[in-house]
């Protein structure tokens, strides 16, 4: 582990990155030619996602996170994404069964909108904790050392990712990623849930700004939702998410 950390502060620099989507790794598909056109069997053999349970009860994050903002926020919106991405997944699946094309932007463009959804809500719900029991305080170990050498110091990493959060046009989301390509920290400013324009980028935190997410307690004040977040951030689960990104 140590020598595995002193690797990572040695590329790790002191730029900060800011940008108006959000990144990921994308997995690339192998493909294999053939003449023959898949038996529809074949084509609609796909597995279908589920709504992950939350690893907290509703009113764990209180007075931070309200129980009914919660109980809303995932079993109707983060169920929709789930719903709306095998929905997408199955329409694409019977195009490739029936060879009709017609519609492969729509249902792409929803397989990616939902699928980003399911993805960075699942991972919303992970990197949070009830106050004093896994979520606050501030992070430690190789995350520690990596906002440092990033950002300057904490301080200045949580008012540069406040701020990013609070200006996102919209809706959307705050993203700490870990970019494998040099190995550095940035925080990225995501619209909706499938707007990209930086590959090879591991979101390691994420922090929802939709209104659904705040709005029955703090109406429009997204900035007391944000100062308010902090103190339920899992941080030991970011670090991991970190460790399995590098």
């Amino acid at each position: 582990m140590e020598s595995t950390r002193r690797d990572f502060l040695k590329t790790v620099g002191g730029a900060i990155i800011a940008t108006s989507a959000v990144g990921s790794s994308l997995a690339l598909a192998q493909t294999t030619k053939s003449t023959d056109k898949p038996s529809e069997e074949t084509a609609t053999a796909i597995r279908g996602h589920e709504l992950p349970p939350l690893p907290y009860a509703f009113n764990a994050l209180e007075p931070y996170i309200d129980a009914q903002t919660m109980e809303l926020h995932h079993d109707k919106h983060h169920a929709a994404y789930v719903k709306g991405l095998n929905l997408a997944e199955s329409e694409l699946a019977k195009a490739r069964a029936t060879g009709d094309y017609s519609l492969i932007q729509h249902w792409s463009r929803q397989a990616a909108f939902h699928g980003g959804g399911h993805f960075l809500h699942t991972l919303f719900w992970r990197i949070m904790a009830p106050y004093g029991k896994g979520g606050g305080g501030q992070p430690s170990g190789m995350l520690a050392d990596g906002i440092q050498a990033n950002f300057g110091n904490f301080e200045l990493f949580m008012a540069h990712f406040a701020a990013a959060a609070q200006a996102v046009e919209g809706s959307g989301w705050g993203i700490l990623a870990y970019r494998k390509t040099d190995q550095r920290l940035a925080i990225l400013q995501v619209e909706n849930h499938h707007k990209l324009s930086q590959m090879f980028i591991t979101p390691i935190l994420c922090f929802d700004v939709w209104e659904h997410a705040y709005y029955l307690k703090y109406q429009n004040r997204r900035a007391d939702y944000i100062k308010a977040w902090w103190n339920v951030v899992n941080w030991p689960k970011v670090e991991a998410n970190l460790q399995a990104a590098m």
